[in-house]
């Protein structure tokens, strides 16, 4: 589970983020002493926080350049001060995002949810990374990249290049590969899988890669290995 910690003064906001934010089994902490929020983060040894910019005492610019000179924690800002230079700042101070007031609670937890996905999951999610063709493929985040850039696959494209990549080198018929899509509700016909093939050879050629995708006639589609064309 993680830990959270929210530095707010206001209670009654702070109240109605921690119960929205518990509902997704987050352990919300606040603050105690607005003079002492650097001792209390210590204490706590949060997974992400959550910060105003207007504080008591100190603003959370302070309190957030004290905990990014001994911390790499994820930092996002929360005010309702909207002038470019409080967001310019944010990001000179080391936050990692920034959310203005009035919000909507579904922006927030998506912004919490994917930093914490990238700080704490990567080594979790490492089964879902391959290395082909000189580029990593995350079939997560659905991208290739690669020295020359990234580029983004729709979830079919995705599934089609995980298919040929698990049996690189080796033919992988059409029928085959319509009927693992078609479990999925995903294709209906053939022609839609030469549409969506041509579409992913089109999308990696933007880094490359487009030549490793072989066609071969009758047969199917192989995902060739680097130096193999």
């Amino acid at each position: 589970m993680f830990k959270i910690q929210l530095i707010e003064d206001d209670v009654s906001l702070f109240n109605e983020i921690k119960d929205r934010l518990s509902q997704w089994s987050y352990e919300v902490y606040g603050i105690t002493d607005f003079s002492k929020v650097y001792q209390e983060f210590g204490e706590i040894q949060p997974d992400l926080v959550i910060i105003d910019i207007q504080l008591p005492k100190y603003d959370g610019f302070h309190w957030c350049r004290m905990i990014r000179s001994h911390s790499n924690v994820p930092i996002i800002f929360l005010s309702s001060r909207d002038h470019p230079s409080d967001i310019v700042m944010s990001v000179q101070f080391g936050a990692d995002d920034f959310v203005q007031k009035p919000f909507h609670f579904d922006v927030l937890i998506a912004k919490i949810q994917a930093i914490l996905r990238r700080v704490y999951n990567y080594n979790q999610e490492v089964k879902e990374l391959k290395s082909w063709c000189g580029a990593a493929v995350d079939f997560e985040s659905n991208t290739v990249s690669n020295e020359a850039g990234s580029v983004e696959l729709t979830k079919n494209e995705t599934f089609i290049l995980k298919l040929l990549i698990e049996g690189k080198n080796k033919i992988v018929s059409r029928d085959q590969l319509i009927s693992n899509l078609w479990d999925d509700k995903r294709f209906i016909s053939d022609n839609t899988l030469t549409v969506n093939v041509n579409r992913l050879r089109k999308r990696l050629e933007e880094i490359g890669l487009g030549q490793y995708i072989e066609t071969k006639v009758g047969q199917g589609y192989i995902a060739l290995e680097e130096g193999s064309p």
